[in-house]
């Protein structure tokens, strides 16, 4: 089976092309300097620049599978969640594609696409699905606009055990980093700075850490440290202090993350953790992850950092997965902006 996949739920549009879970290309154009300004993505503007990339990104997507649209099974595409605007034009678009070239189409869950992304293994000759070495497993999707803890029973069975009732732990970075001024996104950022810094220099809260439900929140840290720097207003202009306030910031997040994913493969006596999203990328929450899985002899899969953000290649993973087991979506299906994982 040989698969193009689109991705286009918030600032990125990525297209990619999978053969037999082989990732024979995968394309992915960002909008991070064009939202920086702005602080955020601004869903206008975001959806203008999928219009003007949904082109050239599908067509650099073919050429480096070195494949013509005729010699496709398939096409797929997020049908949400996300921006409403910009899930129509990846939707849309391969829906078109499908219907001109008489082929199946799948929409695809944006979140369920990451559950998968931890089992696409990057080897010296690309990338594929190691879908023989996968496992049940507690799956962490933490990224700008989710925090998710879903426990995967089966391969495409899944069941979400804790979300996030306020902020995510992407949005509260983010946040956190443009009340100190630092350039958007703030994630990578505050973990570049935290390596330099002293993590118990400052000690802020640990949202819902002994709350005994698998739920998160990350409001009342973000309006902590905002009470913080109104009470410290020097730490603002003395910027020698950013490295130290960084690295406690980021502790707290990562503790809470940490905690909950770990307490919740004890509860349901899984042995196999696995992290996706955007905010997988952060060191500290890998190394920690790390250390607490390795404490308690669990397995650990982590998203291979260029597939953690928003891409097209693991639309075209799940895709696929579903595809054979005969799971299909009708050309006319809509958006699904608020879909439930």
């Amino acid at each position: 089976m040989t698969l193009l996949a689109f991705e286009t739920s918030c600032d990125e549009t990525s297209a990619a092309v999978i053969r037999d879970g082989v990732v024979l290309s995968n394309v992915v154009s960002s909008q991070v300097a064009l939202h920086a300004e702005y602080g955020g993505v601004v869903p206008e503007l975001a959806t203008r620049e999928h219009l003007r990339n949904f082109p050239p990104v599908s067509r650099e997507a073919l050429n480096q599978a070195a494949i013509t649209v005729e010699q496709l099974d398939a096409i797929a595409a997020t049908q949400g969640p996300g921006l409403p605007a910009a899930l129509l034009v990846g939707l849309k678009g391969a829906q078109t594609l499908a219907f001109a070239l008489r082929k199946p189409f799948i929409g695809i869950h944006h979140h369920e696409a990451h559950l998968f992304s931890p089992w696409i293994k990057v080897t010296d000759d690309g990338a594929r699905v190691d879908i023989d070495a996968f496992e049940p497993n507690i799956s962490l999707i933490v990224s700008g606009g989710h925090t998710l803890l879903v426990h995967v029973e089966s391969l495409l069975k899944h069941r979400v055990i804790g979300s996030t009732i306020d902020d995510a732990a992407g949005e509260c970075f983010d946040k956190i980093g443009k009340l100190m001024g630092l350039p958007y996104p703030a994630g990578p950022e505050i973990d570049k700075l935290s390596a330099e810094g002293n993590a118990r220099a400052f000690d802020f809260p640990r949202p819902m850490l002994h709350d005994p439900s698998d739920d998160f929140s990350f409001a009342g840290l973000k309006t902590s440290f905002r009470y913080f720097l109104q009470k410290n207003p020097r730490l603002v202009v003395d910027r020698s202090k950013f490295p130290d306030l960084c690295a406690s910031v980021q502790a707290a997040i990562v503790e809470v993350l940490v905690a909950k994913t770990i307490r919740a493969a004890e509860r349901l006596n899984v042995r196999c953790v696995t992290a996706s999203g955007g905010v997988a990328c952060n060191s500290a929450l890998r190394r920690e992850l790390a250390r607490a899985c390795e404490k308690r002899g669990a397995r650990l899969r982590l998203v291979e950092k260029k597939y953690s953000t928003d891409n097209a290649a693991m639309i075209g993973i799940l895709a696929e997965r579903k595809l054979l087991a005969k799971h299909a979506s009708d050309l006319d299906a809509d958006i699904q902006p608020n879909w439930p994982l």
